[in-house]
């Protein structure tokens, strides 16, 4: 996987306990701003964001969340970094081609998948942990529109621990073109992709493993054979934190019929179905999207410890 660079410290900036623990090949996982800055509605993002750490933190790994503070990529935030990303309101929405921009510029920026892969695999580390990814939108037939977070997975060497791909996307779409891109994906302890809000997507996966080991196997199996890009792993959301199935099916659709009512395309549209998600089933989708990334969070940590493991361990033969 990933090996840690000689990095300018003018330009990022790794905290102290995060440094420490790529130092020492210690268990790290990667965690991404936008769901602080965009996801989550204040002082709900701070406390969401604050006991995400302390999840990664109990399952035995170093919680590094990363965002671009004052024009400096930051991984590790602090108290006061991690409140101005969650509090301010120029905070921008940074894709990897954004980056650059937003530290030439000075500027305050929540990382996407995209960017927090990015930047993850460039200080070396190797497990990130989100809830759901970005993928090909429905109407794409039309508008081509469609998440970078693919093209950067496709390049990128990171473990992406996931709830699936956000449900208000064209998922069989999504997973055709991971396919095409050569992005693996397995199912952890299922055969079906999860749904995000919903355990079954109703796609099913290739592959599927059943412990953190077996993907820590798998990780050092990819960097043994130089395996370009991403490994998701597809991580259901528990039976009782899940959405019903005909409320979302239904408020979905009324969210796709408005959005096209009120012309809302691009970067705009998936905020937009988001937060009819959440008005639409009276905070329940958000709750669950909050189980869904605690879960993640978890198992990405747990992934991490094997992987530290793994990797300390000589090569066979």
């Amino acid at each position: 996987m990933s090996k840690t660079p000689i990095v300018p410290t003018e330009r990022i900036l790794i905290s102290a306990d995060v440094a420490d623990a790529l130092a020492s090949a210690a268990p790290v996982v990667a965690l991404e701003s936008t769901l602080i800055s965009h996801g989550l509605p204040q002082p709900r993002n701070v406390e969401a964001a604050h006991d995400i750490e302390t999840i990664v933190r109990e399952s035995g790994a170093c919680p590094a969340t990363i965002a671009v503070v004052g024009g400096q990529v930051c991984v590790g935030l602090t108290a006061d970094q991690l409140d101005r990303i969650a509090t301010a309101s120029d905070v921008r929405k940074l894709s990897t081609r954004d980056l650059a921009l937003a530290v030439a510029t000075g500027s305050d920026g929540a990382t996407t998948v995209s960017a927090t892969s990015h930047v993850a695999a460039l200080v070396g580390i190797d497990v990130f942990a989100t809830g759901g990814l970005g993928g090909v939108h429905r109407g794409w037939t039309d508008s081509w529109d469609e998440s970078a977070d693919l093209d950067t997975l496709s390049r990128t060497p990171i473990t992406v621990v996931s709830a699936g791909v956000k449900s208000i996307l064209d998922v069989p779409a999504t997973l055709q073109r991971l396919e095409t891109l050569g992005v693996a994906v397995v199912g952890f302890g299922t055969d079906a992709f999860p749904g995000f809000y919903l355990r079954d997507s109703g796609q099913r996966v290739d592959w599927r493993v059943d412990s953190e080991q077996q993907i820590a196997a798998v990780m050092r199996a990819r960097a043994e054979l130089s395996v370009e890009g991403a490994l998701i792993v597809g991580n259901p959301i528990a039976p009782d934190d899940e959405l019903d199935r005909e409320l979302h099916d239904r408020v979905l659709s009324d969210a796709l019929a408005e959005a096209e009512r009120q012309g809302i395309h691009g970067q705009a549209i998936t905020p937009f179905l988001l937060k009819y998600m959440v008005d639409g089933t009276e905070g329940r989708s958000l709750e669950a999207n909050l189980k869904a990334v605690y879960s993640n969070a978890a198992l990405a940590a747990r992934i991490s410890v094997a992987w530290a493991k793994v990797r300390s361990r000589p090569a066979p033969g």
